[in-house]
Parts: structure tokens; sequence; C-alpha cells
């Protein structure tokens, strides 16, 4: 409607509504109806995805379809793996894939630290991953995981053939581990003979031996610590022997702790032993 002058007055003047507007009015309400009805079913995640796999089949069927993938760089991560952390499945188009959002997935994944996705039109793609390495075996409330150098804990389970990698326990520990067991590789002799490392109050390490005996280290001067412990090794032959703890937290001083059976024997041994005669 609106305003028309005839002579000195003002007239309000109807006009026919367009044909097609009822018929748009009509699309129009009928589009808020189903919306509204979708988002207040929670169908929304499902339609968007019916959607994505509509417009995934159309450019497949335009000759985008994925038919090669050149995947590099993967070791402990299987191809089909990679793929399904990418979001690469059999009917992902290449003209609709998202490439940075590919990558961003994959280098979301613990094993993976880098990553590169590149489409080659109109038919492949080609994906290149940096492999985080699994460094050790962490411990910590019970829960045994594997973590890379760095701390970061690529699987919070053991892989049978991640068994032999050094075993460190504690919190803390798998920040720690790396420079710890640098300088414990420094000193194969003892090195070969750990079974396990554990941070002590996210301050010191103990070391535990094959053997069962525990070894305390202090705080400061580990190197100096694991060569004397060495060297008293190589001359006293003092890891074999019946003991349970060899305490080297004090400079310059080595302190051992005899197993029950051996503090038996050095106590029977240090009794006044009886005169013939039954004189004492």
């Amino acid at each position: 409607m609106r305003l028309r002058r005839q002579g000195t007055r003002l007239v309000l003047w109807v006009e026919a509504w367009p044909r097609w507007f009822g018929k748009a009015g009509f699309v129009l309400v009928m589009a808020t109806s189903i919306g509204f009805g979708i988002v207040r079913g929670g169908h929304g995640p499902d339609v968007i995805a019916w959607l994505d796999d509509a417009r995934h089949m159309a450019a497949n069927a335009a000759g985008f379809r994925i038919t090669a993938v050149a995947l590099t760089g993967q070791k402990h991560l299987t191809r089909d793996e990679v793929l399904a952390i990418a979001g690469v499945t059999g009917h992902t188009s290449l003209l609709f894939l998202d490439a940075a959002a590919a990558r961003t997935r994959l280098e979301e994944s613990p094993w993976i630290g880098e990553a590169t996705v590149q489409k080659l039109y109109p038919d492949k793609l080609a994906i290149d991953i940096k492999e985080r390495n699994a460094f050790a075996l962490w411990q910590k409330e019970g829960q045994v995981g594997v973590i890379a150098s760095d701390g970061t804990v690529l699987e919070p389970f053991v892989s049978p053939d991640l068994v032999a990698l050094p075993f460190v326990v504690g919190k803390g520990a798998e920040t720690r581990a790396r420079t710890f067991l640098a300088e414990l590789s420094k000193v194969p002799a003892i090195r070969e003979q750990v079974r396990a490392s554990v941070l002590v109050g996210e301050r010191r390490w103990n070391v535990l031996l094959a053997n069962g005996v525990e070894v305390k280290l202090p705080e400061t001067g580990v190197a100096r610590a694991l060569d004397h412990l060495a060297r008293l090794d190589r001359e006293k032959n003092l890891l074999a022997r019946d003991i349970t703890v060899v305490d080297l937290r004090m400079p310059g001083r080595v302190t051992v702790r005899l197993s029950d059976r051996a503090a038996e024997a050095r106590e029977e041994a240090l009794k006044p032993k009886k005169k013939k005669g039954g004189n004492a």
C-alpha cells in the first residue's frame, strides 16, 4: 500500500499483492517450520552430515573422487589410522576435502608432530607426516603409557613391540626422563642392569636394578655418583653381593643395606664364640 495525492487530498492506496507473493510466503513458513523442528528435535548434525555426503557424492560423480593417496612418513601408525584421523573415507571427494582441517586433525594426534596435506586435482591426495618417536614407558598412579622424549603421552597403553623401552616412574618423570636417561647412558655398565628409574618427590632419582637392588642417587652430581657405583661394582663386585640398597645421596659416602639373610649371618658372626670347656 502507498499514499497517492488526489487533488488537495492524500489517499491511502492499497495495491494487489504480486501473484508469487503467496507462494513465497508459504515456502518461507514451511522452511521456518521445518528448520525449527530440526533444531528442536536435535537433528541438526544429522542434516548437516546428510548435506555433506550429498555434496561429496555430487563431486565424485563429476570426476573429483579420490582415486589415489600418496602417504609418507608413517612408522607406528598404519595407513588406515592416518586416513581415519585425517577424515578421508571412501566417499570423500577431493573437491570438498578441507586440507587445512585435515592437517589440523593429524597434528592433534599425539603420534604426529608435523603434517602436510596436498590436493592434486582432479583425483589425487598427498599426505606427509613426521611421527614422534616412542622414547620410554611411564608409570603414574599405576597406569603405564608410552611417552615421547618431550613427555607427550603417545598412547595410554603399551604395544608388545614397545615393552623393551626404558621404564620411568612417578609424577614429573615424563618431562625429566630425557635428561636423566642421557646421564645413565654414559655409564653402560649400570644402565644395562637398570629395570626401572623412579623420580622421588620430583627432586631426585632412584634406580631399581634387575637383581632387585635399589640405588638411591643424589639430587645433583648424578653422573659422578653413577661412575662411582660402576667403579665399586667393577673393583669389589658390590652389586652382586647380598644387599638390597645402595645409598649414594651423601657425597663421598656409600651406605649399603644388607638383605635380611645377610644381616642375620653378620649378626651371628659377630656374636662372641664359646670357648672350649664352656667358658665364654
